[in-house]
């Protein structure tokens, strides 16, 4: 299936490539095809010796172009090392140029330190290196080996040929590129496919993340979201205005979005894929879509970065339409309040004192800690009115996270070991890891202690211990039993950590939040 184009970036959908080969007798027969390329998978020897061994489909091609492939990679140097790529040319027919991707060892699994699936990692990143390198060699149509993982190597394809250029002229655009999985079998279609899903649906929250905010307000949030979930079955989105809020008694959440001119939009977004009576998942997604930081204002230096603030209600959303494309069994609810934290003569000021949902008063003594207070509403929404099975929320809340953890892990803090648990199993599969952070009591007890009102929205101590002081800021607003708060401001960007997903915004760790709910629906 050809690559589409859409408003919400560069999403590159693919399909199985059956139009363009056959089986016969497990033989493939191949069709011509002009301007075309192929990645291919090699793993290296196990005793250090040089040479490579080649995937099944690697070597069914290398039969198909009677041993041509195997003869150039000899000479061109048969090494290639994890996560690089050799370019061959003529050596079939029907493809102008072969990128040779290294796979690393073939025993690569699971490692209990890095807490990872090494060889899931090591596709993605193979085959992003393969199609980056077809791209730039001008390949606009690209077959891709499954390398015995048909998920990982279509996530590693369409997070890698991402990029937000929209408003650039065509001439600085990257080219499109039209994805499909050579080879394999009817399971290696099904993986592919769910692999193009999550993979696009990341892309939609790294645009969203992307979009400059005099772009994307509340309200044009809301509208994409919409139109992206409008196809999709079993799926209900409503857009909240400031009036529901007001009614609901939201004024924490409402106190933010007053220093703007800009409208807020609470959107919930309902998906019934279990059965009826089944209490629903609930995940909570800050959506402060630009960040000033209120008359707190931050430093100017990097401001810009504030447009990603969203990057909680982005994975919220994206993560809401791969549930939805997957047709997971189960009931889940997604809920992103909506706003903007600027200046004007309605802004809150340090040392006012807010309500939320539940009663609790809030003394504001930094307005940059705005994301907290939208969320207090938000998650005593969630647990007085929808019955929740179990309530994650997540957001770009601290710096202290950051610094903590950098971009290595998203920090989680949760009252269940089942969920974190369950956590942080997605998140070897993925490959986009979390870490258990502390909910101590030593913590509620320094936003307790408060001179005006019930609840101060800093630690008494300052920044130590930001992080966890802001976790137990929200479990005040939690009286479900189950909750978990993924505090992802030290994920937010990727500079070059991952190599799959390049320079900017980086949707993480949407790919973790649709295995956990896909896992979470196989223990109903």
């Amino acid at each position: 299936m050809a690559t589409s184009m859409s408003k919400f970036g560069r999403l590159y959908w693919g399909g199985f490539c059956a139009a363009k080969h056959t089986f016969h007798n497990n033989k493939a027969t191949f069709c011509s095809s002009a301007k075309k390329g192929l990645i291919v998978g090699v793993y290296e020897k196990d005793n250090q010796e040089e040479g490579f061994e080649l995937t099944s489909v690697g070597a069914q091609f290398d039969q198909s172009s009677q041993g041509k492939l195997a003869q150039l990679l000899n000479i061109a140097g048969p090494t290639v090392k994890k996560g690089k790529t050799k370019l061959l040319y003529g050596v079939h027919e029907d493809y102008n140029s072969v990128a040779v991707v290294g796979l690393g060892k073939a025993t690569a699994g699971y490692d209990e330190y890095e807490e990872v699936d090494t060889k899931k990692e090591n596709i993605r990143a193979a085959v992003a290196a393969g199609v980056k390198q077809l791209r730039e060699a001008g390949v606009k149509d690209v077959d891709v080996d499954p390398c015995s993982d048909a998920e990982a190597a279509a996530e590693g394809a369409t997070l890698a040929l991402y990029s937000y250029d929209e408003l650039k002229e065509q001439k600085k655009r990257k080219k499109l590129v039209n994805l499909s999985v050579h080879g394999g079998n009817g399971s290696d279609e099904e993986s592919w496919q769910r692999g193009l899903t999550l993979g696009n649906c990341q892309n939609f929250a790294r645009t969203l993340m992307e979009m400059p905010a005099n772009y994307l307000t509340p309200t044009k949030f809301a509208e994409m979201t919409g139109q992206k979930l409008q196809p999709l079955q079993n799926v209900t989105v409503t857009a909240h205005t400031k009036h529901w809020a007001t009614q609901n008694k939201m004024e924490a959440f409402l106190s933010v979005a007053k220093g703007s001119d800009q409208l807020p939009v609470f959107l919930e977004i309902k998906y019934s894929g279990g059965e009826s009576g089944n209490e629903p998942l609930v995940l909570v997604g800050k959506g402060v879509t630009f960040d000033s930081g209120g008359i707190s204002i931050k430093p100017a230096s990097n401001m810009d970065l504030m447009r990603g603030d969203m990057g909680g209600a982005a994975n919220v959303a994206s993560a809401m339409v791969a549930i939805a494309t997957l047709k997971l069994p189960i009931n889940v609810i997604g809920l992103i309040p909506l706003c903007e934290n600027l200046i004007n003569g309605q802004a809150n000021k340090p040392g006012d004192v807010v309500r939320a949902m539940n009663g609790k008063t809030i003394q504001i003594d930094n307005t940059d800690a705005e994301g907290r207070l939208i969320l207090a509403d938000a998650l005593c929404y969630a647990c007085a009115k929808l019955q929740p099975r179990a309530v994650v929320d997540l957001a770009t809340l601290t710096g202290a996270v950051d610094v903590a953890l950098g971009s290595g892990a998203t920090g989680m803090f949760t009252t269940s070991t089942n969920l974190w648990q369950n956590m942080q199993k997605a998140g070897i599969r993925t490959g986009d890891r979390v870490w258990r952070m502390p909910l101590y009591e030593h913590y509620t007890k320094q936003i307790n202690e408060s001179q005006l009102a019930d609840l101060n929205n800093i630690g008494k101590h300052g920044r130590s211990a930001g992080a966890c002081t802001a976790a137990a800021f929200l479990k005040e607003f939690v009286t479900c039993k189950d909750w978990a708060h993924m505090d992802i401001a030290g994920v937010m960007e990727n500079k070059d950590e991952i190599p799959y997903l390049g320079k900017g915004m980086s949707g993480r760790p949407m790919r973790t939040l649709v295995e956990f709910v896909a896992g979470m629906a196989s223990k109903q």
